[in-house]
């Protein structure tokens, strides 16, 4: 058995330029399925049925002649073949992207076991930073998935000479993983917490009375992920932004309350999640045909963090160990704020966390560790 491995080991490193290109194709071949995950996670589809690829607009199926990673989407022109809508160039981003990854964790990684524990952990980022981008939400299943790998992947990784958990023995490293789960949970759980206490109402004044309205989902665009909203000013805002947990409510002051087309007399009407109040008169939202009115004053319940990114750490955690969590916090914190000064984003804009932990992670993977182990190498008094 050692005379194999010996063998592969050898065979691998004399041939290490053509393994290099096929990571590179593999890491194609899989950003095409990352994409599928992409965009039916989040809608509540199976990744598995259907089987085949099809255009978001028109539903057509993809055949397979049609569904060469990279290819399909320079040789078609970034449009499907059947509708000639346009195909974002997310698609195309995502296979080249990790294409590349895939060969550079292969080129640089210490070992094999460590390559493919990288590429495993790169691809379930690379879903969860876009899903948030574009949704604003990370999909548990992901995380699960990424914890369960870190989970079995620290016993085996204890076992081998790129020991990241700097564990004694393997079930030493599964240890380490589980209470890494446990404190990025709990630690960033905390944070949502006390979030909610200290920002969890944003207060909005007008000099000038505005309109606003509860707006139906919008036939047509995108109706998997559509969802009743609450428009001020022309500011349209998710029902599942305001409302996450039941106690949650909006409280709007002014006039002009129009239910169900009715003016109604009052100077404040409150929201929740399932009903509203006008003068102590409960009215369930399902039964509602319309609600409009004009408001001089709102207050607007929000949240300062969102449960996802709280599953996130926790798996980044049972990924990397305990020791690299405060790493990958300050270094999420750094990469929002550069983010948010490309992006422009003022302050109290609204801006989606995990691709900043995930930025963080990659490079507590990258060089973290070692700038970690120089940082507290500094802290150590010398003895005289």
């Amino acid at each position: 058995m050692s005379e194999t491995l010996t063998f592969m080991t050898q065979y691998i490193h004399q041939h290490y330029a053509f393994f290099t290109v096929a990571a590179f194709m593999f890491g194609a071949s899989i950003g095409s399925f990352l994409n599928v995950a992409i965009y039916r996670l989040p809608r509540g589809l199976s990744v598995n049925e259907p089987k085949r690829s099809f255009c978001p607009t028109c539903k057509k199926q993809i055949p397979m002649f049609r569904n060469i990673p990279l290819f399909t989407w320079l040789i078609q022109r970034g449009r499907c073949a059947e509708c000639h809508c346009r195909i974002p160039v997310r698609y195309f981003l995502v296979e080249f992207l990790m294409a590349v990854i895939f060969a550079l964790i292969w080129w640089f990684a210490p070992s094999i076991g460590l390559a493919f524990y990288f590429m495993i952990l790169a691809a379930l980022l690379m879903v969860v930073i876009c899903v948030d981008i574009e949704l604003m939400l990370i999909p548990l299943q992901v995380t699960w998935l990424g914890t369960a790998v870190g989970l079995v992947g620290s016993y085996f990784l204890a076992m081998s000479p790129d020991n990241i958990f700097r564990a004694d023995s393997p079930w030493d490293g599964v240890k380490l993983s589980a209470i890494g789960f446990v404190a990025g949970f709990a630690g960033l759980w905390a944070v949502v917490v006390l979030g909610k206490l200290v920002f969890g109402r944003q207060v909005v004044k007008f000099d000038k009375a505005v309109d606003w309205e509860l707006r139906e989902p919008v036939e047509g665009e995108d109706d998997e992920m559509a969802e009743l909203s609450f428009v001020l000013d022309g500011e349209p805002n998710a029902w599942s932004d305001l409302f996450y947990r039941k106690t949650d409510r909006l409280i709007i002051e002014g006039y002009h309350f129009f239910v169900d087309g009715v003016e109604r007399n009052a100077e404040k009407l409150v929201i929740f999640g399932d009903r509203i109040e006008l003068d102590g008169d409960p009215v369930m939202i399902e039964d509602l045909v319309s609600l409009e009115g004009k408001a001089k004053k709102v207050v607007i319940p929000r949240e300062a963090m969102g449960m996802g990114d709280v599953y996130l750490l926790g798996m980044l955690g049972a990924c990397f160990g305990p020791q690299s969590l405060i790493f990958i916090v300050f270094a999420a914190c750094v990469y929002s704020i550069i983010l948010a000064i490309i992006g422009r984003l003022g302050i109290g804009s609204r801006m989606p966390f995990g691709p900043s932990l995930a930025f963080g992670a990659v490079t507590w993977a990258i060089c973290g560790w070692q700038l970690w182990d120089w940082y507290f190498s500094l802290m150590v008094m010398p003895s005289y």
